[in-house]
């Protein structure tokens, strides 16, 4: 049995970083000489100039794989997952750039910053230089998590991605209690640039509501306050939130947390996720992104809802989709349309745009309704359905006589 180093005697950053990743492991059994010499061998192999990017790319590919099965089967990683394609929609939205400080305060198992870091690596194309790709590995994603099992799961995994030295602060960001905080060391203040999603209906107590003018036990809404007050000036923010921070107007602080986003930011895009979107990951919360920028107030904000598109059923008929499942995922390809319409932020069938004064005469209620959208609406009366349930029977108290009949000959 091998002892792991202790944390103490860890004292360069990289030193720091790899113990927090394997500070939890007490101990690695190797149960043979054999297998023990086989392990010393595969570690003297290991050279980090001998490991191309296809290589790198491909292995953390397959650990991203590893937390989206986790997610599937709902066990410990999928409180930590974030579907990657909403990951990349919100990525591709806020379009982050070298330069930028890239800050998630939940960051669970690093997922919006290593789709960041792919992106912003990306732009560099096709000659980027020797400072652009050691100021993305070492000196631009930020995050927080306080989840023990999660912080060095996103550690493990941003290293794989690339990023040499990601910067992850472990304990409650709500009270800002660090666990440890030796990786969050010279961390700027403000970002350029925020992508996250809190947790879904979390509580919280009188310590971490302490830190915050509104308080309220609703972890997202607390959460928002936060990215609000971390973003820099000029900053880009893509949020995902809850239904219910959206239309929620009877408690205090949802009110005045969603009046602060609107008078410090502009909040210019809200998509309508349809329901499902994340029961991949366990839940099925309908959720919504939020878009924003720190700076002036909103004026007007621009709604996209995002739906599967119809469908054909056994009978040939055309049905509405209505919500993704397992078996119908949401994909890159859903979000086309709201790509083209982003730009411009048109209307459409699936877009529309509210003014700030709407918002204000229904005290703050962001929901999305879709005024293009005609909900069908039966309007038979009570003595109608009663006609019809009389007609269904006459019907089927004949075909059972026929039935009799039948079996009689």
């Amino acid at each position: 049995v091998f002892q792991m180093v202790p944390v103490s005697l860890a004292r360069t950053p990289r030193q720091r970083l790899i113990s927090q990743i394997v500070a939890d492991v007490k101990e690695t059994r190797v149960d043979t000489e054999r297998n023990f010499l086989d392990v010393i061998d595969l570690i003297d192999e290991i050279r980090l100039g001998e490991i191309d990017d296809q290589h790198l790319f491909a292995l953390s590919s397959a650990y991203e794989g590893l937390l989206l099965s986790m997610g599937e089967k709902n066990n410990d990683g999928g409180q930590f997952y974030t579907p990657r394609e909403v990951v990349r929609a919100m990525v591709h939205v806020v379009a982050p750039k070298v330069g930028d400080m890239v800050y998630d305060p939940c960051c669970g198992t690093g997922g919006f910053l290593a789709q960041a870091y792919e992106y912003m690596r990306d732009s560099l194309n096709p000659e980027p230089s020797a400072m652009d790709l050691q100021t993305l590995s070492e000196d631009t994603f930020w995050g927080r998590e306080k989840d023990n099992l999660a912080y060095p799961i996103a550690l493990a995994n941003l290293v794989l991605h690339g990023i040499d030295f990601p910067h992850i602060w472990h304990g409650n960001t709500l009270t800002d209690n660090p666990d440890y905080a030796d990786l969050f060391a010279d961390e700027p203040g403000r970002f350029e640039v925020i992508l996250t999603n809190p947790p879904f209906g979390g509580k919280e107590g009188a310590e971490a509501q302490d830190k915050f003018p509104y308080k309220t036990s609703s972890t997202q809404v607390l959460f928002l306050q936060h990215v609000i007050d971390s973003l820099a000036n000029n900053g880009r923010a893509g949020m995902v939130v809850d239904e219910g921070l959206l239309f929620r107007t009877n408690e205090n602080a949802f009110v005045q947390t969603k009046q602060k986003l609107l008078e410090e930011c502009d909040l210019h895009c809200i998509v309508s996720l349809a329901p499902g979107v994340f029961t991949s990951a366990g839940s099925g919360v309908k959720t919504n992104l939020l878009f924003f920028n720190k700076g002036k107030p909103t004026d007007k904000v621009w709604y996209y809802e995002l739906f599967p598109p119809p469908w054909t059923d056994r009978k040939g008929q055309l049905r509405p989709g209505t919500r993704f499942t397992k078996k119908y995922p949401l994909t890159l390809d859903h979000f086309e349309e709201f790509f083209d319409l982003l730009p411009s932020r048109a209307d459409s069938e699936n877009s529309w745009t509210v003014t700030i004064d709407e918002i204000k005469e229904r005290n703050y209620d962001l929901k999305a309704v879709n005024p293009h959208r005609v909900e069908e609406v039966d309007t038979r009366t009570p003595a109608d359905l009663l006609a019809e349930i009389e007609h269904h029977n006459t019907e089927l108290t004949k075909a059972l006589s026929d039935l009799r009949k039948a079996l009689k000959q």
